[in-house]
């Protein structure tokens, strides 16, 4: 990502706290709920995120558009709801 750019999301799903595999449940639970197209931030400190995020969306043909490693272990994702069945 180009430094002072921050990319636009309709909704941030602030999972903190959540440990494997609850991180990545919640948020394919909150994406059946968006209309394709949507955007959702996805925050989240579990370690496993980093591979249990970008498997789920390339499972369900979810769009990854940006992942960043925050401090320690959190992690922030860009996902966009497409068609399809999740």
């Amino acid at each position: 990502m180009k430094q002072g750019i921050e990319l636009l999301a309709d909704t941030e799903l602030d999972l903190r706290g959540y440990q494997c595999p609850l991180p990545v449940l919640k948020t394919r639970h909150a994406m059946r709920k968006m209309q394709p197209g949507t955007r959702v931030w996805v925050l989240t400190d579990d370690p496993l995120a980093a591979i249990d995020i970008p498997n789920y969306c390339n499972e369900y043909k979810q769009l990854l558009i940006e992942q960043q490693e925050g401090e320690g272990d959190s992690h922030r994702f860009l996902l966009e709801r497409c068609d399809g069945k999740i």
